[in-house]
């Protein structure tokens, strides 16, 4: 298929969501919501490097030292009550219903340049899916640089397969059982990383591929179900990004959302997701349905024998 990519569209959230859905991009400038958080981001960001440039700290650093830095950054981002006030403001802009608009924390990413550090707290990703990964096929990514992105260090989308399925290791992944042991100890990833994450098992074409550079406080909005990647960076500069996911309660009700062309996984991360109004967790009898039907489709999808 091919993607197509919408710049500071003025639709409303329903009619995005739908277009999300089927596999278009958004794409949108800064604004005062997004340059907040960004500003903010880049506070915790300065006071962890200590006066080094966080975009070039790698060429100064043990690798070691840079993973042991990131490994108390990034927890310390993503769980600071400031986040919990910012993004609501970043989803309220862009026209989402906060009472019906739900979030999981944000991640603070990083991708260093020419393979620094690739493993574990810094991973490059491979072609994959979040639905891979037990999310529901609602759910909306939005990404934001920190720091200004080239097309050598930002994500690729690989649109031929969106709805074209990809043979992968999703039937292997769980997502309790990867919060009980493979998440708390990304850090310690360094070198490589062994962890279990589905990824294809098959080859996949690259090319074409779309790749979408939006300025620092810029936001991107695609379907969880997407295939992308990390680009390998070449760019000399680490790159730091923010992202999060939402998802529409009415859409989890409906079970309306992007077709399921190939995941296999069991579990669900709906656990994970905070109604954006007032914080009230996802309602559970939602999160036991989506895994009961994640575990009905994971058996129907495994072949006869296989474990």
């Amino acid at each position: 298929m091919m993607t197509a990519v919408l710049s500071n569209s003025g639709m409303d959230d329903a009619g995005r969501r739908d277009l999300l859905y089927r596999g278009e991009v958004f794409v949108y400038s800064a604004t005062p919501a997004t340059r907040e958080l960004i500003d903010f981001t880049r506070e915790l960001i300065d006071d962890a490097f200590d006066g080094r440039d966080p975009e070039t700290a790698q060429y100064h650093m043990a690798v070691e030292d840079f993973a042991a830095l990131l490994a108390d950054l990034k927890p310390r981002f993503i769980h600071h009550p400031r986040c919990k006030e910012l993004l609501p403001a970043v989803m309220e802009e862009r026209g989402c219903d906060l009472e019906s608009t739900y979030f999981d924390v944000p991640r603070l990413r990083t991708s260093t340049s020419d393979d620094y550090l690739s493993s574990g707290i810094s991973y490059a990703f491979h072609p994959h899916r979040d639905c891979w990964y037990s999310a529901p096929f609602n759910q909306v990514n939005w990404w934001i640089p920190v720091y200004a992105v080239v097309p050598e260090n930002v994500m690729a989308f690989h649109p031929r397969y969106f709805d074209s399925p990809v043979r992968n290791g999703s039937a292997r992944y769980d997502y309790g059982e990867w919060n009980r042991t493979s998440r708390v100890s990304a850090a310690r990833h360094v070198r490589s990383d062994t962890r279990e994450q589905p990824r294809p098992e098959e080859p996949v074409e690259l090319e074409p591929q779309v790749r979408v550079v939006p300025e620092p406080g810029g936001a991107m909005l695609f379907s969880g179900a997407q295939l992308h990647s990390t680009v390998p960076n070449t760019s000399g500069r680490t790159r730091f990004s923010i992202d999060f996911r939402t998802v529409d309660i009415g859409d989890v009700r409906a079970r309306r959302g992007a077709p399921n062309v190939d995941a296999a996984c069991t579990g669900t991360t709906l656990r994970d997701f905070l109604r954006a109004s007032d914080l009230a967790a996802m309602p559970e009898e939602l999160a036991l349905e989506y895994e009961a039907e994640a575990a009905a489709v994971a058996e129907a999808r495994t072949p006869a024998g296989a474990s």
